[in-house]
């Protein structure tokens, strides 16, 4: 049987919990030095679970000092119970401090880390500084007073920022996004309306019509340029593909010596050659213009 298969968690009546939990007595200083060694040299399971027990008091009272964020305090007491557990099989008894205050930070970090993943979809407080403004942005507007809705005041955002030693931007964001909780965007944007939030949204993707004339474009750019080769002798058709056209371009000297001539001669070809294309593609487009005005022109008169 393992540690983390006790069961301490709050289930129904919180009332009731917290008046279960009363009787489990506290330990001494002796007692508690006594189950730890029993627990780590022998794993017996019955000390482990007087350790988590005399010690439910000390949870729920830090859990309560998270009431604040919207979540079911039953559900905070869990898994500070579990960073209490977490707590009992890590102690070391040897080295001469009480239970309770290795325990709290196991405790503490473990109802963080519910209260960051549970209290937004939005994944927030990331590093450590983010996370000790998360926690500590709340108590801090309450010591100053700044409980007004809205943005802080700039010097409260200055002296929160020099506290906490984040930049004063941070301040700003998070304030922010305690303020306004997560929305469904599938939330009707009306009570009597089918209409939801996500119908609002912009759809930064091309539209069709956008993504068609696109296609259309380069189909018709392909089409230039395979008509514009067609002018070219084999040689300049090969070397200008080789040169131009290629995600990597052959080098001139692999090309003088496949046509045995010069890596300056090649350079030659290929300047001509990439020149009769451009005038090639340049006539082609003028000659379309011209065939549109035309016809253009003939659909006026009929019309």
């Amino acid at each position: 049987m393992a540690l983390a298969t006790f069961n301490f968690a709050p289930e129904g009546n919180l009332s009731r919990y917290l008046q279960e939990i009363r009787k489990y007595p506290m330990l001494t200083a002796e007692e508690e030095l006594s189950l730890s060694k029993a627990w780590r040299d022998q794993t017996d399971h019955a000390s482990a679970h007087k350790l988590v027990t005399s010690h439910l008091r000390l949870v729920a009272k830090i859990a309560m000092g998270y009431r604040g964020y919207g979540l079911p305090v039953g559900e905070l007491i869990s898994e500070g119970n579990v960073g209490m557990m977490q707590a009992v099989k890590r102690f070391d008894p040897d080295r001469g401090f009480r239970l309770a205050t290795y325990a709290m930070w196991w405790i503490r970090a473990a109802i963080q880390e519910y209260i960051l993943h549970s209290w937004s979809l939005v994944k927030m407080g990331t590093t450590a500084a983010q996370k000790k403004l998360f926690f500590n942005l709340r108590r801090l507007k309450g010591q100053m007073q700044a409980i007004e809705d809205g943005d802080l005041r700039p010097e409260h955002v200055t002296e929160i920022a020099r506290v906490l030693d984040v930049p004063e931007q941070d301040v700003i964001n998070m304030n922010r996004r305690l303020s306004a909780p997560d929305n469904s965007l599938n939330a009707p944007v009306r009570a009597d309306s089918e209409g939801e939030w996500q119908d609002w949204l912009v759809d930064d993707s091309d539209s069709q019509e956008d993504m068609l004339a696109e296609r259309e474009e380069l189909t018709d750019r392909k089409a230039l340029l395979a008509n514009a080769l067609k002018t070219l002798n084999e040689r300049e058709r090969h070397i200008l593909i080789e040169r131009r056209l290629k995600d990597e371009a052959t080098t001139l000297e692999d090309l003088s010596q496949r046509y045995r001539i010069s890596r300056e001669r090649v350079r030659q070809i290929e300047v001509r050659a990439f020149e009769k294309l451009q005038k090639s593609m340049k006539t082609q487009i003028s000659d379309r213009r011209q065939q549109i005005t035309k016809d253009v022109e003939v659909a006026r008169i009929a019309a």
